[in-house]
C-alpha cells in the first residue's frame, strides 16, 4: 500500500524549528481545525480523558479543553519546542498536560481515551497500520477518534513545477483517502466515515508559498530526498514553471484534505497488532468462570 516511507527524525526537526513561526501562516489549519471540531457532536457522552495527537502549539488542545471543561485534556506532539510553544495557550481556568510523544507510540493505558482528536498530523505518519493499532488500543469501547490529513493533490502545483526542474521528490507525498479508510478497517475501528474537502490558496509569487511551507514545517521529509542544496539552476526552472499556472494573477496551491471519524469497537473486539496478530481484551468483571465441586 505504502510506496515510500518518511524521515521522522527529519519530521521533528521540522517541526521543532517552526514552532516560533507556526502561527504566523497556519491559516488553513485553523479552517480545518473548526470543521473538524464539528465532528465532535457526535459524541454525546461527557468524556473524561481527550487526547489531542500532534497538538503543535496547543490551540486545539485550548479548544478542547474550552469544550470538555470536566475532561483531563492532553497535548501530544513529537517535536518538544512545539509543547513548549503550546505553554502560551494553556490556561488555568481551563489547563491541558503536554507530552511529548510519538502517535503510533502513545504513553497511555489501554482503553483509557474517550476522544482522540487530531488536526493535520497523521500524514506525516507513513505506518498506517501501526498509527490506527495505536489508535484501537488507547480508545475506550465507542470512543470517537476524529482527524484530518492531507491527502495526495495537496501541493499538486509545487509538485509539477519541481517535475519541470528535474525528477527528485522535492514535496512530501501523502496517502490517499482510500488507503487511509483501508487501513483504520483493518486496525479494527468500527463505522468509519472519510470526506474530501479541496482548498486553493493563492500567492503573489512562489516564493511566499515556500516561505509559509517553511514557518509551518510542512517541508519535504521523504526518506529518498535529495540531502544537498538544490542547485540554482534547477531552483529557477521550477520558479519559471510555477509562474506559468498564474490564474487572475495568482500562484494558485492545492490543500487536499481528508476528514474523518471512526469509533472505538465493543470490549472483545480484536485489534492487530504490528505483527499482523490478533489481541482481544474483556474488563475483567465480564469474564465468567467455572470450578469442578
Amino acid at each position: 500500500m505504502n510506496e515510500f516511507h518518511l524521515d521522522r527524525r527529519q519530521v521533528r526537526r521540522n517541526f521543532g524549528r517552526a514552532a516560533t513561526t507556526y502561527e504566523q501562516h497556519d491559516v488553513l489549519q485553523r479552517e480545518v481545525q473548526t470543521q473538524l471540531l464539528e465532528r465532535l457532536d457526535f459524541y454525546q457522552p461527557q468524556p473524561l480523558r481527550v487526547v489531542d495527537i500532534g497538538a503543535g502549539t496547543g490551540r486545539g488542545s485550548a479548544l478542547l479543553a474550552r469544550r470538555y471543561a470536566k475532561a483531563q485534556v492532553i497535548a501530544v506532539d513529537l517535536a518538544l519546542p512545539m509543547l513548549r510553544a503550546a505553554k502560551s495557550h494553556n490556561s488555568w481556568r481551563r489547563p491541558f498536560a503536554r507530552v511529548c510523544a510519538e502517535a503510533s507510540a502513545l504513553p497511555l493505558a489501554d482503553h483509557s481515551v474517550d476522544v482522540l482528536h487530531s488536526n493535520l498530523c497523521f500524514q506525516w505518519i507513513d505506518d498506517l497500520p501501526a498509527l490506527f493499532g495505536e489508535c484501537m488500543r488507547v480508545l475506550k469501547p465507542g470512543g470517537l477518534l476524529v482527524f484530518s490529513s492531507f491527502g495526495p493533490d495537496t501541493l499538486k502545483e509545487l509538485r509539477a513545477a519541481w517535475a519541470e526542474a528535474d525528477q527528485q521528490p522535492h514535496v512530501s507525498r501523502f496517502l490517499d483517502m482510500h488507503d487511509v479508510g483501508d487501513a483504520m478497517l483493518a486496525a479494527g475501528l468500527r463505522d468509519p466515515v472519510l470526506d474530501v474537502f479541496r482548498y486553493t490558496l493563492t500567492y503573489s509569487e512562489p516564493r511566499k508559498l515556500l516561505e509559509e511551507l517553511q514557518g509551518l514545517g510542512a517541508t519535504n521529509a521523504d526518506r529518498s530526498r535529495e540531502r544537498g542544496l538544490t542547485g540554482k539552476h534547477h531552483y529557477r526552472r521550477m520558479l519559471a514553471a510555477y509562474e506559468t499556472m498564474r490564474v487572475d494573477g495568482r500562484i494558485p496551491a492545492t490543500w487536499e484534505v481528508v476528514s474523518a471519524h471512526a469509533w472505538g469497537p465493543p470490549a472483545g473486539q480484536p485489534r492487530h497488532d504490528a505483527d499482523g496478530g490478533a489481541i482481544a481484551s474483556f474488563p475483567i468483571d465480564s469474564l465468567r468462570g467455572s470450578r469442578r465441586r
